[in-house]
This record gives structure tokens, C-alpha cells and sequence, in this order.
């Protein structure tokens, strides 16, 4: 009867333990185009860390605060990393990890939890791919798909089984060069129209200051020039400056035009030297649209000329809708300085101030 008892006791303690971990755990695998894969694990932290103990061979912890667990999690990542078995056809992609969210309520009713990212690489001739995760004791759930959206597929596993092959999707294959091209003309034109106000009002800036083709085109090559130089270095690591640092002073270039076209008509000796300048922070500013893309590390060349011929494609348009819609009919009227080009560049300055103020108090 004894016997009996305990053997029923047992397996009741087994059963609640197993009720507990179902659902606490949950994995969205990602494959992304640039041959990188990602896996974000939710799970409970003080669970996974206490399995992660206990193969080690250490003591067991307990009600450990976020604090502390992410500093077990971090201590214990090596461990964790070769629990995490991602295969494509057959062949193992090690994985990285990092923490992404480690959240623990001070409301014991609340679940705590963690987010963890695993990162690798994929081949680029892969067909299929496998998961099996061994930290997980009863069934959760792999939800597989890629980075274009694609339908994603959900397989249920229970604890440390293989998943069935997932098959990888056409929509993750690189595109080719001359789509990348496509891309990147395109989202460079849509950086300045109509995202880019901030840009807009700095190329109207350049416009307002004369109406004489040559001076235009000094200022535009000496500005093109600037951001292009800038916008590579930055895409390849060489010069970086944080945002904080970059938007104000953007936006304060765009009020120094605005300024600089009430003080004086001509173009001045300086003014395209300060241009220059301030188009080096412009293409600090582009760069950040390029950011998180994944762009393959052999097309960079061509999506960057692509995406600064979008850039300059924007700003002639810019300067033509300008030009047409109002340089055209009156700039050879006495009032067009004094009734146009004054207050216009005065619109811009004030709003280049603004803009520089609400970026630093942002920042």
C-alpha cells in the first residue's frame, strides 16, 4: 500500500511539474535574407537557469531578482548556446546568444520571464532546417518563417525532439544586383520626398539664395560630394557619431541657409565650404536609413551609388518644383527678393531653430 502510495505521489509531482513548464516556453525561428538566422526563446528565467545549475554541478539558486539571474544567464551562456541544435540539411549552425528581455514582476502573480536571441549562419544553398532546443521538458511551440513576411509554419515538439525539416523559402534568397539597385534608387527618393523634410528644407535653402543656374549647381556638387563620402564611411564603420549629435546639427544647417540667404544675395566664397560641411552630417543622417537592411556585404557598392542617385534624383525634383512654381514666372520681378525669398528663408531658419532645440531636449 505504501509502495502504492509513493509510486502515485511521485508521478502526481511529475505531472505538476510537467503542467507548469507547458507554455512557458515558446520559439520563433527566423531566417533572414542576408544567410543569418535568428531564434527568439521566451521562456521562464529562474527555471532555466536552475537547469542550466544543475548540469553544471553547482547550487541551486533561488528567487534570484532580474539582476541577478541575467548575471547567471551571462555566466552560463556558453552552456545554454549548445542546447540550441539548429541544423540545415543535416549540417549544425552554431548559435550565439544574447538576452533581449528579462523581465521579473515585483507582483508575485505576474510571470516572470525572459526573451533570449540566438544569431548564425545559414548556407546559402540550404533546403531545409531542423530545431531542437534541450532545455525544455514538456511540449512548446516553433514557429518557423522568414524575414519577407512569408507564411509562417507552427510545429509542436515535445521537450528535446527534432523538429521536422522546415523548408527553406525562395523569399529568403538574396535578391539580384539589379533589384538591389531598384530598392535602393527608390528609397533613396523616398528619404528626401517626402520622408526627409529636414533635407528638403536645406536643398530649398541652396535654391532661394539665387536663381542662376551656376551658383545652384556649386552648392548641390559641394553638397552631393559631402554626404556621399560620409554616407560610405559611416555605411562601413569608419566614422560614426551618435544621433544625438548628428539631427541637432543637422537641423541646425538647415537654419544657418535659411539665415545666411536674408544676410546676403550672392553666393559668398564660404558658402560652399560650409555646404560641404554640413553635407557630411547629411550623410551621416542617410545612413541611418541603411541601417538594420542587411545588405549583402558584396552589394554595398552598388546599393550605395544606387541610393545616392535616388538622393540626388529627389533633390533636382525639389529644386524644379521650386523653380517652376514660382522662380520661374516672378524672379525677374523688384519685389522676388523682398516679397519671396526673404520670407521664405526666414520660414526656414525659424523652423531649423526649432528643430535644433527640440532635438537636443529630445536627445
Amino acid at each position: 500500500m505504501l509502495r502504492r502510495f509513493l509510486i502515485a505521489a511521485s508521478l502526481l509531482a511529475a505531472s505538476a511539474a510537467e503542467a507548469h513548464e507547458i507554455g512557458t516556453t515558446s520559439v520563433h525561428l527566423t531566417l533572414h535574407r542576408d544567410h543569418t538566422w535568428s531564434a527568439s526563446i521566451t521562456t521562464a528565467p529562474q527555471s532555466l537557469v536552475n537547469k542550466l545549475e544543475a548540469e553544471a554541478g553547482i547550487a541551486r539558486s533561488s528567487d534570484l531578482e532580474a539582476d541577478a539571474l541575467r548575471t547567471r544567464l551571462s555566466e552560463l551562456d556558453q552552456a545554454l548556446a549548445r542546447h540550441i541544435d539548429v541544423r540545415f540539411d543535416g549540417a549544425a549552425s552554431p548559435a550565439a546568444i544574447s538576452i533581449a528581455q528579462l523581465e521579473v514582476p515585483r507582483d508575485v502573480t505576474l510571470p516572470a520571464f525572459v526573451v533570449l536571441t540566438a544569431r548564425g549562419a545559414w548556407p546559402v544553398d540550404a533546403q531545409a532546417v531542423t530545431w531542437r532546443y534541450g532545455l525544455v521538458y514538456s511540449t512548446y511551440a516553433v514557429v518557423f518563417a522568414d524575414e519577407n513576411g512569408g507564411s509562417p509554419s507552427t510545429q509542436w515538439l515535445d521537450g528535446d525532439a527534432v523538429s521536422r525539416p522546415f523548408p527553406v523559402s525562395a523569399n529568403v534568397r538574396p535578391p539580384s544586383r539589379l533589384q538591389i539597385i531598384a530598392q535602393y534608387l527608390r528609397l533613396g527618393f523616398t528619404h528626401i520626398v517626402p520622408e526627409g523634410l529636414d533635407h528638403i528644407l536645406f536643398v530649398l535653402g541652396i535654391f532661394l539664395l539665387t536663381t542662376r543656374l551656376r551658383p545652384i549647381l556649386v552648392q548641390v556638387t559641394a553638397f552631393t560630394i559631402a554626404h556621399s563620402v560620409t554616407l560610405g564611411l559611416t555605411m562601413y564603420g569608419v566614422v560614426s557619431l551618435p544621433s544625438r549629435v548628428v539631427e541637432p546639427l543637422i537641423a541646425l544647417s538647415v537654419a544657418y541657409v535659411g539665415l545666411e540667404n536674408i544676410a546676403t544675395s550672392k553666393l559668398t566664397p564660404w558658402r560652399p565650404a560650409v555646404v560641404f560641411g554640413f553635407g557630411l552630417l547629411h550623410g551621416m543622417g542617410f545612413a541611418g536609413a541603411l541601417t538594420g537592411l542587411n545588405l549583402p556585404r558584396a552589394e554595398v557598392i552598388p546599393a550605395l551609388i544606387s541610393f545616392n542617385v535616388g538622393i540626388e534624383l529627389a533633390q533636382l525634383f525639389v529644386i524644379a518644383i521650386a523653380f517652376f512654381a514660382v522662380a520661374f514666372w516672378f524672379r525677374d520681378r523688384p519685389w522676388y527678393r523682398a516679397r519671396f525669398v526673404v520670407p521664405a528663408s526666414a520660414l526656414i531658419a525659424v523652423t531649423g531653430l526649432f528643430w535644433t532645440v527640440q532635438r537636443i531636449v529630445e536627445f
